[in-house]
């Protein structure tokens, strides 16, 4: 039997690895040192690696991307913790007005290899302040990179490959994964994946769906109920939302005419927005059918059956493409 990997020990393998492989990676934030994080994905790393290397710092994100700013100009490597997506508005100035813009105020000398790690997603009864998707926040700024790995595979070759990068890169793990144990080979086993590259991981001829993190499980679930009903879905793991990897998206969309685009988000102002105008400017001819599927304009609630209903999950996927596709496909 193959061997199992678990998401948040990929995390912290991939810190481990890196962190003996080039002694310009430094690793820091708020309890992830000698606690091991608030989700246990860096416990060991302390022990490992040396306080030197590997530490905890006051809560205060400014301060943490401000460290890790002046750490990366001055040759290090420096990965960060941001506990929750949430806070990330209190580091905002340190990623968007300082890393982000570095190269190009450098005039192209010195990059900002910053790597921003944060937990985001709902479902876990965190509530509106610990549960947000924020993406869109992040989305139109030039020189940043954002990664969301679906599986415990992609979430250790993808982070290798964000910790080598010379850009800044937001490295978003959705909170219902941590504990998602998958194959340590799945999707190939890449030992350092490429940050920009989507992956089929279902092939299917009638609806190309096109997500990330744990949206990829709710398309692949739903993708089985729908089969039933002879509607065969191709499911688009992004793994990256910026760059986004239009061109494989419309292959898809080159063979199954259809587009469904779903966003653990706010439909307005989402990515979902951002890549069916992408795939419409370049396959307009191609698609019969395109929409998203987001949340509603809303702060996550808290209830645990109002948060149910409030997701893009299983359920309601199967519901808007029966609703939506109905006995139009062929």
């Amino acid at each position: 039997m193959a061997d199992k990997l678990e998401f948040r020990r990929a995390i912290r393998d991939a810190l481990d690895e890196e962190l003996a492989r080039d002694d310009r990676v430094v690793f820091f934030g708020e309890d992830v040192a000698k606690p091991g994080g608030v989700f246990a994905a860096t416990p060991g790393l302390y022990d490992a690696h040396g306080e030197a290397r590997v530490f905890d710092t006051p809560i205060s994100e400014l301060a943490i991307t401000g460290a890790a700013f002046g750490a990366a100009v001055c040759g290090l490597r420096p990965v960060i913790e941001i506990m929750f997506a949430d806070f990330l508005p209190l580091a905002m100035d340190g990623m968007v007005n300082q890393a982000a813009k570095y190269w190009y105020l450098s005039n192209e000398q010195a990059p900002a290899p910053i790597v921003v790690r944060s937990a985001f997603g709902a479902g876990g009864r965190f509530g509106a302040i610990h549960s947000q998707s924020p993406v869109a926040w992040f989305q139109n700024v030039p020189g940043l990179k954002i990664v969301a790995p679906s599986t415990p595979a992609d979430a250790k070759a993808l982070l290798k490959a964000a910790i080598r990068d010379d850009n800044p890169v937001l490295f978003l793990e959705h909170k219902r994964l941590y504990s998602l144990k998958r194959d340590a080979g799945e999707h190939g086993g890449e030992e350092v994946a490429t940050i920009g590259e989507a992956r089929v991981v279902r092939s299917g001829a009638d609806l190309t769906v096109a997500t990330v993190a744990a949206s990829v499980h709710h398309a692949l679930a739903a993708a089985e109920t729908l089969a039933a009903d002879g509607i065969e879905l191709e499911v688009v793991d992004l793994r990256t939302l910026r760059p986004l990897d239009v061109p494989a998206v419309v292959a898809s969309v080159t063979k199954t005419n259809r587009l469904l685009v779903l966003e653990e988000g706010p439909l307005t102002g989402g990515w979902a927005g951002e890549l069916v105008a992408r795939v419409g400017e370049e396959a307009l001819g191609e698609l019969d059918d395109v929409w998203r599927l987001a949340t509603d304009d809303l702060p996550t609630p808290y209830s645990p059956p109002l948060e149910d209903d409030f997701l893009p999950g299983v359920e309601a996927i199967v519901a808007a493409v029966r609703a939506r596709l109905g006995a139009r496909v062929a």
